[in-house]
């Protein structure tokens, strides 16, 4: 018998995570998405600099935004901008919302209970504008900050909220189009971009199972060009480059009009980017913008779930895919690799607090109990007590002293709890004591998520992903005491 080398063991914080079973030998093509997918940024970077050039832009136009700076943790994928209040939200799947920031000051129990106790939170209201996407960082910083400008009377450029977010909207996409920050990324392309080579052996692994590999980017070819070449060449086998990944390279894709509509495709059809009109169907290796996903599929010969759609944005990337061409999906969510690792060294600590608020609920069961013991002796009704009034109320109260000294000891963990990956929001997929807003819609629209590209290396092209059963309450597997509050 040959020796075997034993796999090593991959981290959690790595893994592929299934909401629906996908088996990869069935994918005869997988797409992939180019900015903060197949090329990872340094994030605060990034945004940093977007946020730099947005302010800079409001300090030629006159507003009072010298003193302001980018803060990382202002904003995490996943909040919810209330165009009606200004405030800056976060909701469970629900719609509830659980936390809110007026400007950058955190609301108050009571003022969020009055602001929202009879609001739900809807995406297909124009009242809410859902940050799906790390480039969604920046503009909720400028966002939340202008909007102290606004409460204080200092924005005369803006009457309502709304109008201030059309500004910081306006300004920030400026930033993305008119190139001056590609061009920065371009020129020092180490300052922003992590680079990964399991990506490219992944990639590899999938061409090399048979997988047709799709490049469908809205980025423009000046910018995909050199900056693929820069995350990937230097990761490839001898005499090969990144376009050889791939049977087509769509640019300048307009996703989600990409998904929805039928553009015309042209052909690239030099370095410079020269265009002509494509006649007749794409051809394997070729350059091409604009077009839709339906000739894409036409011209593969395939659809639905024989094509595998990974990109990082929740509505442009995968909630359309889903929905419009029931393609699979998988999300790419770079911060999910951080909070995995929060949880995994939160777990003893949590463990110890799902103990307290087991022993919690069994204090406040008798309590309940003893309460309706003596509610039943005063009013003379129902199964006889053997206990006096006065023994009842003491227990009460005797049990009560209990809850408190043991709530003592449970605040500073839940508090703690509340706090992981980031001081103002928690983690990105809880909100309280349930899943977020973000977390229900990549249940509902990601059939696998993961934190990077390079974990479908781990995962191997010929993985079966299968979905773990769904609970309810009631299932006997389920535990006794609420969910860890976070």
């Amino acid at each position: 018998m040959s020796d075997t080398i034993p796999a090593s063991p991959i981290p959690r914080s790595r893994s592929v995570f299934c909401n629906r079973t996908l088996n990869f030998r069935s994918l005869k093509a997988i797409g992939y998405d180019m900015d903060y997918t197949l090329v990872d940024y340094h994030a605060e970077a990034f945004e940093e600099r977007v946020y730099e050039l947005a302010r800079a832009s409001f300090l030629d136009a006159g507003w009072p935004v010298a003193e302001l700076r980018f803060d990382p943790e202002m904003v995490a994928r996943g909040l919810i901008l209330d165009l009606q209040t200004g405030n800056l939200v976060k909701a469970n799947r629900f719609g509830f919302v659980k936390r809110a920031l007026r400007g950058t000051r955190p609301l108050s129990f009571a003022e969020q209970r009055d602001e929202y106790a009879q609001t739900l939170v809807e995406l297909s209201d124009p009242r809410w504008i859902f940050l799906n996407t790390v480039f969604s960082l920046s503009e909720g910083c400028l966002f939340a900050q202008l909007m102290d400008l606004f409460e204080a009377g200092q924005l005369p450029g803006a009457r309502t909220p709304a109008e201030v977010y059309d500004h910081v909207r306006k300004r920030i996409e400026a930033q993305h189009i008119e190139g001056r920050l590609k061009a920065e990324i371009l020129q020092a392309p180490e300052k922003y971009v992590i680079l990964d080579p399991e990506a490219a052996l992944a990639l590899l692994d999938q061409r090399a199972a048979g997988k047709r590999l799709l490049l469908i980017t809205n980025s423009e070819w000046a910018y995909t060009a050199p900056l693929m070449s820069y995350a990937y060449d230097r990761y490839l086998p001898a005499g090969m480059t990144w376009r050889d990944l791939f049977d087509y390279i769509i640019v300048s894709a307009r996703k989600p009009a990409f998904f929805m509509e039928r553009g015309p495709f042209f052909e690239v059809v030099d370095e410079a980017g020269l265009l002509k009109p494509l006649v007749g169907p794409l051809k394997t290796g070729g350059i091409y913008l604009g077009g839709s996903a339906v000739q894409v599929e036409r011209d593969l010969g395939l659809a639905g779930d024989q094509v595998l759609y990974v990109g990082d944005h929740m509505f442009g990337d995968v909630h359309m895919t889903k929905r419009r061409l029931r393609w699979r999906t998988a999300l790419v969510l770079r911060e999910l690799e951080a909070e995995v690792e929060a949880l995994e060294g939160f777990k003893d600590t949590e463990a110890h607090l799902a103990e307290l608020m087991t022993l919690k609920e069994e204090l406040e069961a008798q309590v309940s109990r003893a309460r309706l013991d003596l509610q039943r002796r005063k009013a003379g009704y129902g199964p006889a007590c053997p206990e006096d009034n006065a023994t009842l109320d003491a227990r009460i109260q005797e049990l009560k002293a209990k809850l408190t000294s043991l709530d003592t000891e449970i605040a500073p963990l839940a508090q703690a709890a509340t706090e992981l990956l980031n001081p103002r929001w928690g983690l990105l997929t809880r909100a309280g004591n349930d899943k977020s807003h973000l977390a229900r819609q990549i249940e509902r629209y990601a059939d696998v998520y993961t934190s990077r590209v390079s974990n479908f290396l781990h995962a191997t092209p010929y993985v079966y992903l299968r979905s773990p059963r769904g609970s309810l309450p009631h299932d006997p597997s389920s535990p006794g005491g609420p969910p860890l509050t976070v």
